[in-house]
């Protein structure tokens, strides 16, 4: 049977005299292709949608998303659900990334670990729950590991998703919503560190960005779930609300300290011109939702 290549292994011809240009060149070569991923990835948002709708659905359910992946693919899930709590303040055990080959698989290459579907099923079986998410990471769309681990999970009951830069990738029927970003060849063949991964980040970001905003962790285009752990992050709490609001800082300062630090009420506080009690029991009733919260006590 002959093995058909994935497109992230074919040559470029854009970069077939690669290592006979000069500096410049070479540069300008990788970045005229980066150029074409953005597009790549506007092209697949209704799938993104599909998934980001999945996620809110599992987590306000109790549910939990789990990232699988391997090599630098499984790196930007680990690095995704790293930034979401220091971000959004998300609880910790919302985002949980598995990497092929285990922690030590973030600085070294373990090569093998990816060609292991067993050590993906398993991973599942131990922590993923019925009603959970798992978004499998993987350049190709046939890492072993990946798809092990989405066949384990879609039997358990949870959702999947398989996000690649293989539009044609076989396992797309073997699961729930499937991204297939079409980023074509690398510049140094094969290297899906470049194209595939840069495509990876851009879809990731995208998709828990939205999936926080949709959860209501975001007012306007600011972050409102922040915890003052440090002077600055203080600082820049009061910031936050008073670009919010248009107060003083005194006026913000005041309103974060009679909401015992909590930056959503004391917004909806100043917001609304109730009291901190009622702004915390409106965001009670409304999911944490701000705007939701402002209607309920303008009702």
């Amino acid at each position: 049977m002959v093995r058909v290549a994935a497109p992230t292994e074919q040559r470029n011809p854009q970069s077939a005299d690669l290592d006979l240009m000069s500096t410049r060149d070479v540069l300008r070569v990788i970045n005229e292709a980066d150029r074409s991923v953005p597009v790549a990835v506007a092209a697949v948002l209704d799938e993104i949608v599909a998934a980001v709708d999945l996620a809110v659905t599992a987590l306000r359910a109790d549910g939990r998303v789990h990232y699988f992946g391997a090599g630098t693919s499984g790196r930007l899930g680990v690095l995704d659900a790293a930034e979401l709590p220091p971000t959004f303040n998300s609880p910790p055990g919302w985002f949980c990334a598995h990497l092929a080959g285990g922690p030590e698989a973030m600085w070294r290459a373990v090569e093998d670990a990816e060609d292991n579907a067993p050590d993906g099923v398993g991973e599942v079986q131990s922590c993923v729950r019925p009603g959970d998410l798992v978004i499998g990471l993987a350049a190709s769309g046939r890492t072993p590991f990946v798809l092990g681990a989405l066949r384990a999970a879609r039997a358990l009951g949870a959702g999947t998703v398989l996000l690649c830069a293989n539009p044609v990738a076989a396992a797309a029927a073997e699961v729930d919503v499937f991204i297939g970003v079409d980023s074509g060849p690398e510049v140094v063949t094969g290297s899906t560190r470049m194209k595939a991964a840069t495509a990876q980040k851009l879809v990731l970001n995208a998709f828990s960005t939205a999936v926080m905003v949709r959860l209501g962790r975001v007012y306007s285009n600011l972050m409102i779930d922040v915890v003052a752990t440090n002077a600055k992050l203080r600082g820049r709490m009061i910031s936050i609300l008073m670009e919010a609001t248009g107060a003083a800082d005194e006026v913000c300062e005041a309103a974060l300290v009679a909401a015992d630090g909590d930056l959503k009420t004391a917004l909806v506080s100043l917001v609304s011109g109730a009291k901190v009690a009622d702004a915390r029991a409106a965001l009670a009733r409304s999911a944490q939702q701000v705007r939701d919260a402002l209607a309920l006590l303008a009702s």
